[in-house]
């Protein structure tokens, strides 16, 4: 039947999208499925909800919105004057309290001590801006632009002001009860972003031998408007302070340095149809890689209990897709994580050596690491003594916590029951954990698209990928679980610094992906395992999540790209099994480990992450790839094929912005070599000549070894022949065969002379 396609558009200008979209209605049979689904179906027709223009062509600091195509005015002859600052207050509600709060923890970070040596940098300034400003893009600043600053009193060396603008979240729906706890909270919450990217680029520019002091609208000393319009982030427009394309508002971060970067023009306005046709037009089209207007309607339209992802269209399921037998599971220490047993000396010398630098190696990595550990001891908290009464409704409660995080800046949020295997048994000293929260809240950071797309997934931006997902990730839940205590319901944050439960089965289980083939690693259908994750977990009462079934396990069944392109084959060429009581493609960690710990030409490894066909860009073909492999199981084997035909998972060096620098005894030096992989299309994988070393629980350390406790690989490569098929684990279960010994984990020493001092985690903040 005919079928009306309503394709609705938003003409933004400088303060704000106009109230009333523009439509176009187009009428005619439409039969065809794949077409339709561009399209959202509304009361009044379809909405063009998806990007169809590849952004692939547009440089990483350029930022989401069409800056380049706003007219520029000329440098002015003579840089500003030194300028005062107007400092903002938090507006008087808890979640301001707590927003400014974690800004102080990061505060002493504004200044520093300045390397003794220079980096080795270009010579083109150009050069150098384009890297700062993608820097700041890669970390969520919204617009960047650089201008120069008077010496003080005079002098006459040119500072220059990195001015950062990061929009604010919008406004949470008033049925929802996250309405009231976020009330006047965006633009403090916005401030804290901006002010968090400014303090970790004036770490990074002081690593590289430069001085660079941060400047938040929290504790601005410098005028931030000024620099903003000099700068051309913003312009002024009848007297406001206006963020071009933004239409919301904004917080500005400057950072003042003597970094030896290009300078930024003004903006000059523009009105009428050149106005139109250069700027208005070309961003709802998405044409140049931009996010498009429908696009960004789409997203403001969504409930904020929503992410702006389609979750709620995949399939949900009682339990998980891949077997887990909870009565089997063993509880596991912190001490058998392969991170950690490098860092107690397990796997020799130079991995202990490593673990301590590994992924933050790089300087922009580290300065992020030090926002990590300012966190640390705030992620749990008191209580307050009355619970709120407007928090008995679990689902109520589901809602308005999902709205939480996502306007605090998840990605992707889902719940879960923290069943007792989900708990380590140990901390990293030994002592006992007796699990101690009903829930699980599960949020992710997407590590960024464009980022992993200019990478080989094992080269110098590795590490900045994960320090950031981490330090974003333990900031959200930091915040959302002390905003949980203050209503009453004790809360605590879980970060990859410090952490009592097992992350990875509890965003299985609050349906925020499937198991991989990658091992032990979730992919979701949206990001694929593009992420990282942080917990809260809390006795507030919530509504949980079912896990999701997209076909993930026969699609992985099908497709070895991972393990194919795998840099030190610990990936299974082969079939499932069952370890410790999970049905998964067991990867060989500590082979994992070890090459993630000392890659000499890279700072960790997410080749994996890189490789997969779910690593995508979002587009119109790609959606439909994804709904395609969902609905008709026979597409997958051409899906498969066309992504390696389409060069999926070779490196973009349009979207390669960062420095390959290394972080070493003599300062920051251009490392020795940099991995520059593509695709081995030629690889052959025989799983027959794979030989995977496994290492169950009653091969692991005592919980509270603190002394070396050395890998038997010899005997981990013998212990393929006591793993299960899970044929053989179901078979053994109904004929209510015993649980397997292998099952069993090392008990704890016993003995605090014997167990010797645990080495000190690197994320966690030093005694002293």
């Amino acid at each position: 039947m005919p079928a009306s396609l309503r394709l609705e558009f938003h003409l933004p200008n400088f303060k704000q999208v106009t109230a009333q979209p523009h439509s176009i209605i187009l009428t005619g049979c439409c039969k065809c499925h794949a077409l339709l689904s561009l399209f959202d179906a509304g009361p009044m027709g379809y909405r063009l909800v998806m990007d169809i223009f590849s952004g692939k062509n547009r440089p990483v600091h350029l930022g989401r919105y069409p800056i380049e195509r706003l007219g520029r005015g000329t440098v002015s002859s003579a840089p500003l004057a030194a300028l005062d600052g107007v400092c903002r207050t938090p507006a008087e509600n808890r979640l301001s309290g707590h927003i400014a709060n974690y800004y102080d923890l990061f505060a002493p970070l504004r200044d520093g001590d300045v390397a003794d040596k220079i980096a080795p940098l270009p010579e083109d300034g150009e050069a150098i801006a384009n890297e700062i400003k993608a820097s700041a893009v890669f970390l969520d600043a919204t617009t960047v632009g650089i201008c120069g600053i008077a010496g003080a009193n005079g002098a006459q060396q040119l500072r220059k002001a990195i001015v950062l603008a990061v929009e604010t979240p919008r406004a949470i729906e008033a049925n929802n009860l996250a309405s009231g706890w976020t009330r006047d909270s965006g633009r403090d919450l916005a401030a804290l972003r901006a002010g968090e990217i400014a303090i970790s680029l004036a770490g990074y520019i002081r690593r590289l031998g430069y001085p660079a002091r941060a400047h938040s609208e929290f504790d601005a000393e410098v005028d931030l408007e000024a620099l903003s319009v000099h700068a051309g982030v913003c312009t002024r427009q009848n007297g406001r302070l206006v963020l071009p394309f933004a239409i919301r508002g904004f917080a500005l971060a400057a950072i003042v340095t003597t970094y030896p970067t290009a300078l930024d023009t003004p903006i000059k306005a523009r009105n009428g149809l050149s106005k139109l046709f250069a700027e208005s037009l070309p961003w709802w089209l998405g044409r140049g890689g931009v996010q498009s207007g429908p696009t960004r309607a789409r997203l403001e339209r969504r409930a904020t209990h929503l992410s702006a992802y389609d979750m709620e269209k995949i399939k949900r399921v009682d339990s998980t897709t891949t077997l887990i037998f909870e009565d089997e599971v063993p509880r596991v220490p912190k001490r058998a994580a392969f991170f950690e047993r490098a860092l107690q000396g397990d796997l020799g010398a130079k991995s202990r050596r490593e673990r301590s630098r590994f992924a933050f190696k790089h300087p922009l990595a580290a300065s992020m690491v030090n926002q990590i550990r300012t966190m640390v001891p705030h992620q749990r908290g008191s209580v307050a003594d009355a619970k709120d009464p407007t928090t008995t409704d679990p689902v109520a409660n589901a809602r308005a916590l999902k709205s939480l995080l996502y306007f605090l800046g998840a990605d992707l949020a889902g719940i879960c029951i923290a069943k007792p295997y989900t708990w380590f048994s140990h901390t990293e000293n030994g002592e006992p954990i007796e699990p101690y929260h009903k829930y699980a809240v599960v949020l992710l950071i997407d590590q960024g698209y464009d980022t992993m797309e200019g990478a080989s997934g094992d080269d110098w931006v590795s590490g900045q990928q994960s320090m950031r997902g981490y330090m974003r990730g333990a900031e959200i839940a930091g915040i959302a679980a002390a905003l949980i205590r203050d209503m009453g319901h004790d809360a605590a944050s879980q970060s990859n610094a410090l952490s009592d439960v097992l992350q990875l089965p509890l965003v299985l289980e609050a349906g925020l992906g499937e198991l991989s083939r990658i091992g032990e690693l979730v992919l979701n259908p949206f990001v694929g395992p593009r992420f990282k994750s942080a917990v809260i977990t809390t006795d507030m009462p919530l509504e949980v999540d079912k896990p999701i079934d997209f076909g993930l396990q026969d699609m992985c069944t099908k497709c070895n790209k991972c393990a194919r392109e795998c840099p030190c084959d610990a990936i299974s060429w082969g079939d499932k099994v069952i370890f410790n009581g999970y049905e998964m493609w067991k990867p060989d960690v500590e082979r994992c480990a070890r090459y993630r710990l000392t890659n000499p030409y890279g700072a960790a490894c997410g080749r994996c992450m890189k490789m997969c066909p779910y690593n995508n860009e979002g587009l119109f073909h790609q959606k439909w790839a994804l709904w395609a492999s969902i609905k008709w199981p026979w597409t997958r084997n051409a899906i498969i094929r066309w992504d390696d035909k389409l060069g999926h998972g070779v490196r973009n060096p349009v979207k390669k912005w960062w420095f390959d620098l290394e972080i070493t005894e003599d300062g920051v030096v251009a490392p020795k070599g940099v991995n520059q992989r593509d695709l081995d299309l030629d690889k052959v994988l025989e799983p027959g000549k794979q030989k995977m070393a496994y290492y169950p629980a009653n091969m692991m350390p005592p919980p509270d070894h603190g002394d070396p406790f050395p890998v038997d690989r010899k005997a981990a490569l013998a212990a393929k022949d006591f793993i299960e098929t899970p044929a053989e684990a179901l078979a053994r279960r109904a004929a209510k065969g015993p649980t397997p010994e292998i099952y069993t984990p090392t008990p704890p020493v016993g003995d605090a002379a014997k167990a010797g001092k645990p080495v000190p985690n690197p994320y966690l903040p030093s005694e002293s």
